[in-house]
């Protein structure tokens, strides 16, 4: 193995950090991951009550190729580690007036639903999916693993982006090829399954469509937990250390040099290179206090604006209902003011457009026999921007969207409840660290994308490295993925340049 002998620290267990771990344990650095919680997975740790099992996080699985990756690098294969099921439709949408469209890999289903409802939009349909198919090509297969690292990287690639009309938002132009608001909503609302505002995002997030066509819906056997439990099992056949109850309290930084880590519990260790896929405002901030580079990074990244938060519930039924699908998106009476409310407004918004996941309809091994087990997602304002106590707040808002459901879309709902948590944007803040409580790090907008977002290397440290949502590309399962590729890539160029 080349580099033998480098030693690598990874903070944080969770989808970026176990593939950065896998990339480098395979090119034969000694990798070591520390994680806080119990087990690994980060937001996509996994809760058990009264024999439900609850997908705490990131539920759709897209462009599977990107997992399967870890494997091949040291030619294994994922199958025999995980399976993945397929899930159709992706999802389906749901309005008010109950308007619903099953959103496929089919052009067919696709081309009859979008005649029914609007016919001149077929055609621009059409176009939408086309300029998708070319932002995916330029945005997501060129530059979603390839770091950026200094400004000049990025110019090169400007022209691309400045022909895609990178400058627009996504709602902006999904609108040039689309009439109907409806549809409009329905070919947009992907970007906030990364953090990003619609109306404020980069229309280069419109890859996303394209990716879900290309790639397909995917869902793993057991939940995504069980994905999460292969990935570590993969890093510790290949010899890597996971160590679990091991928070960092510090990064040691001297020389501009990070020498090591220092835990919570006192014990401390050295490494040639410490990647984080800690929170990147507490990465600087805590992690790196008192340091010149910590303090001064630390000042800049609180500066930048955050996507929003979520409040998730997740519950138990002793009934099934095979009538609905795996993935709902259910839009409340407002689309275009709820998600500025989200996003800038400085309180809670009495209305809300809800993502509910259903996985028992794909696997039942989720819950109980004749038991099912969901969670529902609300959109909500981080902490910065809306400072609500959400001790008191949250068992109300769970009720309110409770028994929104049981009213509309899951009958008997309040009656057949056998298990409920939640999970609020405090939780965000103190398990995760995250600042603001933001569920997705620094928001996805063209001014803080590609070498505008906190690079894969830091650029004073020059072994300390970002890998997770908050650097380039960003979040969502693709992203944090693919961010580990970038940040990997020079991991194992650095280490072989050291020897």
């Amino acid at each position: 193995m080349h580099n033998s002998g480098r030693t690598a620290a990874v903070i944080g267990a969770g989808f970026g950090g176990l593939a950065l771990a896998i990339r480098l344990q395979s090119a034969g650095i000694q990798t070591t991951i520390f994680e806080k919680r119990d087990k690994p997975g980060g937001r996509a740790y996994v809760y058990t009550d009264d024999g439900f099992t609850f997908d705490a996080g990131p539920t759709v699985i897209t462009d599977p190729d990107c997992l399967e990756q870890l494997w091949t690098l040291s030619g294994r294969r994922m199958s025999d580690y995980v399976t993945l099921l397929p899930i159709t439709p992706f999802y389906q949408l749901c309005w008010e007036d109950g308007y619903r469209f099953d959103y496929a890999d089919d052009q067919d289903a696709i081309d009859r639903q979008i005649a029914e409802k609007s016919p001149q939009d077929v055609e621009g349909y059409r176009r939408f999916l086309a300029y998708s198919q070319d932002l995916y090509r330029e945005g997501y297969e060129k530059l979603g693993t390839v770091p950026f690292l200094n400004f000049w990287s990025m110019i090169k690639v400007a022209p691309q982006l400045v022909r895609l009309e990178s400058h627009r938002s996504v709602y902006s132009k999904v609108s040039q090829f689309i009439k109907d608001e409806q549809l409009r909503q329905a070919f947009s609302f992907h970007s906030l399954l990364v953090g990003g505002n619609p109306f404020r995002t980069s229309s280069i997030y419109g890859l996303i469509h394209a990716l879900e066509r290309n790639g397909g819906v995917w869902f793993a056997k057991g939940g995504t937990g069980a994905l999460v439990a292969a990935m570590a099992r993969l890093f510790s056949d290949l010899g890597g250390t996971l160590r679990v109850n091991a928070e960092i309290d510090r990064i040691d930084v001297r020389d501009d040099r990070a020498k090591g880590v220092a835990l919570r519990d006192g014990s401390s260790f050295e490494f040639d290179q410490i990647a984080s896929n800690a929170d990147v405002v507490n990465t600087y901030k805590h992690m790196m206090r008192g340091t010149p580079r910590g303090e001064k990074n630390g000042r800049a990244l609180e500066k930048k604006s955050f996507s929003m938060s979520l409040f998730v519930v997740y519950f138990g039924l002793k009934t099934t209902h095979p009538e609905l699908k795996h993935h709902m998106v259910l839009f409340g009476p407002r689309y275009r003011e709820l998600i500025a409310d989200i996003f800038d407004a400085d309180s809670l918004a009495d209305d809300f457009s809800l993502y509910l996941h259903a996985p028992s309809v794909t696997d039942d091994s989720l819950a109980p026999a004749g038991s099912s087990a969901y969670y529902v997602l609300s959109p909500v304002p981080h902490l910065g921007t809306a400072d609500i106590d959400w001790t008191v707040e949250g068992p109300k808002y769970r009720d309110r969207i409770l028994k929104y459901l049981n009213d509309r879309y899951i009958p008997n709902l309040l009656d057949d409840l056998v298990t409920t948590r939640h999970f609020t944007p405090l939780d965000f803040r103190e398990e995760l660290n995250a600042h603001l409580g933001s569920a997705f790090s620094v928001e996805p907008i063209l001014t803080q994308s590609a070498w505008f977002r906190p690079h894969n290397r830091d650029d004073q440290i020059s072994n300390l490295y970002i890998v997770g949502a908050g650097t380039h590309p960003g979040a969502g399962v693709p992203g944090v993925v693919g961010s580990a590729k970038a940040t990997a890539g020079l991991m194992i160029e650095d280490a072989g340049h050291e020897r």
